[in-house]
């Protein structure tokens, strides 16, 4: 004897006789054969064991008086408009699972969910929704998935999600979202447990590339963008493209709905095209080495699509295990599963391999390491050297317009100076003298009438007093005056074109 369907009548005035065994049966599945129900089964409904169906009844309320006892209730396919606080007078401590899919559901009162406190699922798809509220679902603290696609929702009040710290699961395709709600994803301390966020087909035209880079790669794998209307560049390029690298599933499984609009285009391409001439001709991805310096300490993360993983081990380039247990000081795996190398030297660069086991399944990442012939400071030395030098250059230019435009007076200090002692210059003072020259006859007079001016006793060559100079060195003395002279033949023209004649 199967239960009655909703909407078929019984005959009036007939009375169902059923065998004991099955009349326990239906009993112990909360049905009662003649439409009354020992267990307050609503009209309609179909109750069996603690789930409650009232599916597809074009119901426009919820049917009053619910089993407490309820732990699933099934409200699809009806014509719910407004959820609102006393939607269920009673508390449903074990009502676990909330199905309200395909209603007309406009509004969802922030007191909606007071009696249902230990809900995990609740579906709300395929409804009318415009707009989340603030702390709309802040009393679910229990819940786990929460469906969302198929509405009209325009706006995420970043409060909207409080206190859910349980959240494993969050549908928001095929709606109206034009701006990407980074902090659902940003802050890890409010959604902590959340592994997968589906935002496909809403109207987001830009993401913000930073911050999903510094996900971790479980967040990543969960994280479905494709079927958005995007502007194409090369940092999006990159982006999708590391992904791709690592096999996430958010891109490895809509590769193909994952599109772009290039500039001054209405046309769409497939994203991990944009490195092709034909599109931007973005540089192709290379999967990123880890860089470091000659005693930096280096922390390499084992950043895979396996959350939780209860096991991680490493292995270096040299093929050692880690963790070990011969103690090492400078390698070493932190409580997070990452390992730690401290200081870095030349013979720690390689490939690093980390294994990661979990109940679900196992992965393999590889890391590679650089390490540069250098210290950490390398680069800012090399920078300080360049503008000590840039520096240098600057004071030995200042320092030789000093000498030429600020050395001592020659020309224009001469009527203050005293004259010489001496009436014969040296050959040395008169190299570098820019005295005009003179009339050489003049000179010559000059120098003749002084040397006989002050022709007296001299002193000889087996030193004795000579009373007179003898006339041959006067004369010669007389002859050598003229050298004085500027003129081509003299040896202070150094700087003359004329040649030196010896």
């Amino acid at each position: 004897m199967r239960p009655r369907r909703p909407g078929l009548a019984r005959p009036a005035g007939r009375l169902l006789l059923l065998p004991p065994p099955l009349l326990l049966l239906l009993l112990g599945c909360g049905l009662a054969p003649a439409g009354g129900s020992v267990l307050s089964c609503p009209p309609r409904c179909v109750c069996a064991s603690n789930i409650l169906s009232c599916s597809r009844l074009a119901l426009l309320a919820v049917p009053p008086r619910l089993p407490r006892f309820t732990a699933l209730l099934d409200l699809s396919h009806n014509n719910l408009s407004r959820l609102r606080a006393d939607w269920t007078p009673g508390r449903l401590s074990r009502l676990h699972s909330l199905l309200l899919s395909h209603n007309a559901l406009v509004f969802i009162s922030t007191e909606a969910f007071c009696h249902v406190p230990g809900l995990r699922y609740l579906d709300l798809s395929s409804n009318s929704l415009r707009a989340l509220e603030e702390n709309l679902f802040s009393q679910l603290q229990e819940l786990e998935v929460l469906l969302l696609y198929n509405n009209h929702i325009l706006q995420v009040d970043r409060s909207a999600f409080e206190d859910m710290a349980k959240l494993q699961k969050l549908y928001l395709s095929q709606n109206q979202i034009s701006r990407f709600p980074v902090e659902l994803v940003r802050d890890r301390a409010k959604l902590p447990e959340l592994a997968l966020l589906d935002l496909s087909n809403n109207k987001l035209k830009g993401l913000p590339v930073a911050a999903l880079k510094g996900l971790p790669a479980w967040v990543k794998n969960g994280l479905y963008l494709h079927a958005n209307p995007l502007s194409c560049d090369c940092a999006l390029y990159e982006l999708f493209a590391r992904w791709h690298a690592r096999q996430l599933s958010s891109v490895v499984d809509f590769q193909e709905e994952l599109r772009c609009s290039l500039p001054q285009s209405k046309h769409s391409v497939a994203i991990l095209t944009l490195s092709s001439q034909d599109t931007l001709n973005c540089s192709h991805f290379r999967e990123h080495v880890l860089e470091a310096h000659l005693g930096d300490t280096v922390t390499i993360d084992c950043d895979t699509r396996v959350r939780g993983a209860a096991t991680r081990e490493w292995v270096t380039p040299n093929n050692r295990r880690f963790p070990e247990e011969a103690a090492n000081s400078t390698v070493q795996v932190l409580a997070n599963g990452s390992l730690q190398i401290q200081p870095v030297q030349a013979e720690d660069m390689g490939t690093y391999t980390c294994y990661a086991v979990s109940p679900a399944f196992n992965e393999t990442l590889y890391v590679d390491v650089t390490v540069h012939n250098f210290t950490q400071h390398g680069p800012h030395d090399t920078l300080n050297t360049a503008y000590t030098t840039l520096v240098g250059c600057i004071l030995s230019v200042i320092l030789v317009l000093i000498y030429l435009y600020l050395t001592p007076c020659r020309c224009w200090c001469r009527g203050n100076e005293k004259p010489a002692a001496q009436t014969e210059d040296s050959i040395n003072s008169s190299m570098l003298s820019t005295t005009p020259n003179h009339d050489p006859e003049a000179a010559g007079r000059k120098a003749s009438l002084s040397h006989l001016a002050a022709a007296g006793p001299t002193q000889g060559q087996n030193g004795k007093v000579q009373p007179d100079g003898a006339p041959e060195q006067v004369a010669r003395r007389a002859q050598k005056d003229p050298r004085k002279m500027s003129d081509p033949d003299s040896v202070s023209s150094v700087f003359s074109d004329t040649p030196i004649v010896v």
